[in-house]
């Protein structure tokens, strides 16, 4: 067939459209209400271009043929999957264009939807800004400056052209030990719940009047939110990753299910379902609690994503029976699966299920019916392509700034001056000498903790721009400060130097997932030995830099001034900000800090509770002065204590001189 008949037969088609009249093309029709739309367009769908959509693959696998020819409903990139090595937002929007345009180009033009994690910023991308993982803005207790951190998330991941993110992580971690307990912002479901406002932040704040359960999607400087991962993830035996976790329903629902409530409320778009169990049923296979409770009784209207691989886990090995997977999965409910390799076998098995009457039409009308919901409230079929316009809003200034002040505020102050001395902090930014050691001191890949760059974060400081701590310290103190930097100096190199001060930052390397569980919960070596070495030769404050609790009980009568600074991301000033006092230490624990792994699992209100630190713990600093009280959550300790309430005011008075 030549060219000039092609042209013909395209006119022709173009033709036919137009006469056919506005019903014709009603789902194209902005001005016709959401369910109109997509009841039109479902009416034109083939069941091969519904199980498209409910199928979404990685980018590794993806074209704009594939995309075509089998109407791909999502596409996402995995932990580290990107275009090129540090790739700048141009050649993002190039990519997500060229995929956009194979769905386009398909018989119905339905736009895709390309998903990828940004957990903590846009944490894949190079040159993004990386704010603290979640258990640090736990420890803010702050959710308005959680919201903002949404919407300079969704702006950084709009300009580099995607429109969906799986975050927020609204995970309970109630064991340490778990590898993802850096992506849960708190023990306690009370603390997760305030800290859902992150769901407006990235999508927008719902209209007054939306009807309870539907998605939300605010513009083209908004993207869609995705709670995971339902339901109970944070409350495996043992803290192991994927693993059992064992409750009855009122604790299920008392626990980890409320903040799935308040997203709902808050109009989140998706919920991806969690690898684990529930007193032995796998989720990916739940339809008691996804379609039963999350669809019907919760009125999620949204729609549901499996994880990576995730139906693939429901049998023992993975991949073990993939039929079945499937028949388990969709049954259950879940909408979208992220495949997200096999893709041909994915498609044919669900077709055969649906063409041999096991799974119902009406099941996958469900599915496909909420995924049109989302993609034309976002606006999707009006604007499917991404442009440039929002390209300097990756990295902004603006963005670093707000990253700054989230690591502030996340810092929790656990030891200030040993028993009989004053306080060391805040530090003097004009000294003779001081020393900056550890691990950890200039280490941006440490300092941002695992899902950063690449899936399980990486080690130095090339794969991206920010400021580490050695960094922040040279650019905080007096000109005149000399700042000597070992990473592990030993003992006589410290006593010979008379250094006035030493800051040393230790803690955990990145990981992400299975990686991250740990039965003994240590730091990597030589922190120990830097402790012992520097900070029992000239006084020190200790920064730990960790995903969670860690065993430093054995460390703490040789520290002077103690913190937990968590996974800070980018933005070390903000470290620096407060150890020399330019704003005061406000961070309270958002989980109970151990004396040994024994111990585990230990919650507050536990019967065996006996903490290190109890959760809520922070000691407080006024900006330029010293430590002037104590704050312990209402949570851990309810008993009004007055005198020391009189004692702190008084203290107060005095250092701020009122």
């Amino acid at each position: 067939m030549g060219m000039s008949s092609v042209k013909l037969l395209l006119a022709a088609a173009l033709w036919l459209e137009m006469v056919a009249g506005a019903e014709y093309v009603r789902y194209k029709d902005p001005k016709q209400p959401v369910a109109a739309r997509v009841k039109d367009l479902m009416s034109r769908m083939t069941l091969a271009e519904k199980i498209g959509q409910m199928t979404q693959i990685d980018r590794s696998v993806a074209t704009e043929q594939i995309l075509r020819d089998y109407s791909i409903g999502s596409v996402l990139s995995g932990g580290g999957s990107e275009p090129l090595p540090e790739a700048r937002a141009e050649a993002w929007i190039n990519m997500v264009n060229r995929f956009q345009n194979g769905s386009l180009s398909s018989r119905l033009g339905i736009p895709m939807i390309y998903g990828i994690d940004a957990i903590h910023g846009h944490n894949n991308v190079y040159n993004a800004t990386i704010f603290p993982h979640n258990v640090g803005l736990g420890a803010t207790r702050d959710p308005e400056l959680v919201k903002k951190i949404g919407a300079a998330t969704a702006l950084e991941v709009r300009a580099t052209g995607i429109p969906y993110v799986f975050a927020p992580c609204i995970a309970v971690c109630r064991d340490p030990r778990w590898g993802r307990c850096y992506e849960s912002y708190s023990e306690d479901h009370k603390v997760v719940e305030q800290m859902t406002d992150i769901i407006p932040g990235l999508q927008g704040d719902i209209p007054s009047g939306s009807r309870k359960g539907f998605p939300y999607v605010g513009g083209k400087d908004k993207v869609a939110a995705c709670a995971k991962h339902f339901v109970g993830d944070g409350g495996t035996t043992r803290g192991i990753n994927e693993n059992n976790t064992v409750i009855d329903m009122h604790g299920l629902l008392s626990t980890y299910m409320p903040a799935y409530a308040q997203s709902i409320i808050k109009g989140v778009s998706t919920v991806m379902v969690s690898y684990s169990s529930w007193n032995g049923q796998k989720m990916h296979a739940n339809r008691e609690l996804i379609s039963g409770f999350l669809k019907n009784t919760l009125k999620f209207k949204g729609f549901v994503i499996s994880d990576w691989q995730g139906i693939d886990k429901i049998t023992s090995p993975p991949h073990l029976n993939y039929t079945y997977s499937v028949q388990a999965a969709i049954q259950a409910g879940i909408d979208m699966v992220m495949v997200p390799y096999n893709l041909t076998e994915f498609v044919r098995d669900l077709t055969n299920l649906v063409n041999g009457k096991v799974i119902p039409m009406d099941r996958i009308d469900d599915a496909v019916q909420r995924i049109l919901i989302v993609k034309f409230t976002m606006g999707f079929f009006e604007n499917p392509m991404a442009d440039f316009s929002l390209v300097p809003e990756l990295g902004s200034q603006a963005h670093r700034d707000l990253a700054r002040e989230a690591v502030r505020k996340s810092l929790v102050l656990l030891k200030n001056g040993k028993p009989g001395s004053t306080p060391l902090l805040p530090l003097p930014k004009k000294a003779s000498k001081i020393l900056v050691a550890g691990t950890h001191a200039d280490n941006l890949g440490y300092q941002c903790g695992g899902w950063t760059i690449n899936w399980q974060g990486f080690n130095g400081n090339n794969d991206t721009r920010g400021t580490t701590i050695l960094s922040a310290v040279k650019s905080t103190v007096d000109r005149s400060t000399e700042v000597v930097y070992r990473e592990s100096p030993d003992a006589n190199f410290v006593k010979s130097n008379k250094f006035d001060y030493a800051i040393v930052a230790v803690g955990e390397p990145p990981y992400a997932e299975t990686a991250g569980d740990s039965a003994d919960l240590t730091m990597i070596d030589p922190g120990p030995s830097v402790i012992n070495d520097v900070c029992g030769n000239v006084k020190c404050v200790t920064v730990i830099i960790s995903g969670r609790p860690i065993v430093i009980e054995p460390y703490v009568s040789v520290i002077d001034a103690l913190l937990a600074a968590w996974l800070p991301g980018t933005e070390g000033l903000g470290v620096t900000d407060v150890l020399y006092g330019d704003y005061g230490f406000s961070g309270k624990l958002p989980r109970t800090w151990f004396k040994n792994v024994d111990q585990l699992p230990m919650n507050v209100g536990d019967s065996h509770y006996d903490p290190l630190f109890p959760f809520g713990f922070g000691l407080k600093t006024d900006s330029g002065t010293s430590i002037v009280s104590r704050s312990i959550s209402s949570v851990a300790s309810k008993r009004p204590c007055w005198f020391i309430l009189l004692i702190t005011i008084t203290l107060s008075f005095c250092f701020t001189g009122k």
